[in-house]
């Protein structure tokens, strides 16, 4: 990978990263780390530099390096003290999902053969034989219709769709071509269905025949999940949780296999964070509430991890999910500041913010509204099942030349800002762990439903 050499590494950090690096490009595990009670800035550096490493080649989901990372997080959990879940001899969440690759497909649309490179599918279904336009559900997207809009809606009511989209959208539709190219993988194959789309300006349909098949096998996948017994003596309120999250997967390495997509930022940053977090309240001992700290797979490709992980546990008893996702730079309100998406759906941000007031800080209101970013991590999961569920970040999305790159490394980051953001969460969530804060519930009906095709 090359390296960016202008960027500015942390002044906390730049005396220990030469060691911590090597230790990284080993492959090695971490050492028994001292619980203390303030948040230790070394072992963050220890923990984001290992993951974040050319050695773990960027994290991809299915690849034998994301079961390294696995393994590290567990160790990590390990040491700290925390417990399995129920009865799982270690911290590890497996679970199949199904992998679903288009392997053909051809269309014929009003007696002309459509080439390739106008072609697109989303199918969870083995084998599509549609031999007129009365087999299926039929769309035509004009020049001047939202695409996105239009495809959503097909994608939330499930079933089997054929779509002829403008050329105008070309740019649009390249995209989606590129991401069904890739395939699907989904948790279950409950809610089956296709959509076929056609890059012409046809504006009717007068006579369709499509033959299309896909590939479909199981994988594992795993995410990290750990506990912290509550202590409260009301054991309904020892049993209430706080969920501290991340993710742990990011896209491995480009089609080449020349260079690693680190995932430093995204989401190494959250997931160090988590870590920390997990050690920090550990050696306070002290929290009333039951704190779970996990690190999700799959985010990256549809957030299956948390997907999995919501079912394995009842939603009511969740009061709040704190997601940490791209916490290594500054965000736009300065240094070690972060912000939360949906803040507007539960008075969690004001109770936060309460707590941080001595501080002299105060977590921001999504800047970036117009990017969706409340549905573009795993909190939108629990969201959906009324968990105060939200992200907590510090990208600066609308300047940030690193996200999905191969530049995003541990040279790219901020180390100091980052520290100062997880102190910062580890103050504003105080009243989470010991029992005095309760946010309000997101109201479900507020929540755009997940997909059932892609």
């Amino acid at each position: 990978m090359i390296i960016k050499n202008n960027l500015k590494k942390s002044r906390l950090t730049l005396a220990l990263l030469a060691g911590i690096t090597l230790l990284a490009a080993c492959g090695e595990q971490p050492t028994p780390a001292v619980k203390i009670a303030k948040m230790n800035s070394i072992q963050v550096v220890k923990d984001i530099t290992y993951l974040a490493s050319d050695n773990l080649k960027g994290r991809a989901s299915f690849s034998p390096e994301i079961d390294q990372a696995a393994d590290y997080i567990n160790q990590r959990f390990t040491e700290i003290g925390l417990i399995p879940l129920d009865t799982n001899k270690d911290f590890k969440q497996t679970f199949k999902v199904t992998s679903i690759m288009p392997s053909s497909l051809t269309v014929t649309l009003n007696g002309n053969a459509i080439e390739v490179a106008q072609l697109g599918m989303a199918s969870t279904i083995a084998t599509l034989a549609w031999n007129s336009a009365e087999d299926v559900n039929t769309h035509i997207i004009g020049e001047t219709d939202n695409m996105r809009a239009a495809l959503g809606k097909m994608n939330n009511e499930g079933g089997e769709h054929f779509v002829i989209i403008h050329s105008a959208h070309a740019k649009t539709f390249a995209g989606y071509q590129g991401y069904f190219k890739r395939g699907l993988t989904k948790l279950s194959l409950k809610h089956q269905g296709a959509i076929v789309m056609v890059l012409a300006d046809d504006s009717e349909i007068t006579s369709l025949v499509v033959n299309a098949a896909t590939s479909i096998t199981e994988k594992t996948l795993t995410n990290i999940v750990a506990i912290l017994p509550g202590k409260d003596k009301n054991l309904d309120k020892a049993k209430e949780v706080v969920l501290y999250s991340s993710h742990y997967d990011h896209l491995g390495l480009s089609a080449d296999g020349k260079e690693v997509f680190n995932g430093a930022d995204d989401d190494a940053s959250g997931t160090s964070a988590v870590i920390n977090l997990a050690q920090h309240y550990a050696s306070q001992g002290t929290n009333k509430r039951t704190l779970m700290f996990s690190a999700f797979t799959a985010e990256e490709i549809g957030g299956f991890g948390s997907k999995y992980f919501s079912q394995q546990l009842n939603p009511d008893d969740v009061v709040a999910m704190i997601n940490i996702e791209m916490i290594g730079k500054p965000s736009k309100f300065g240094a070690g500041t972060m912000w939360m998406t949906g803040m507007e759906r539960s008075n969690l941000g004001e109770l936060l913010n309460a707590s941080l007031q001595e501080k002299n800080t105060e977590v921001y209101k999504d800047p970036y509204p117009e990017q969706g970013l409340f549905y573009r991590s795993d909190n939108a999961t629990l969201a959906r099942l009324g968990v105060p569920a939200h992200s907590f970040s510090s990208t600066q999305l609308d300047k940030d030349q690193h996200y999905h790159q191969s530049s995003d490394d541990i040279n790219s980051l901020d180390l100091d800002s980052m520290y100062e953001v997880i102190e910062s969460l580890s103050v504003a969530t105080q009243g989470l762990v010991d029992g005095s804060i309760t946010p309000t519930r997101i109201d479900v009906s507020t929540v755009r439903a997940s997909g059932k095709i892609y």
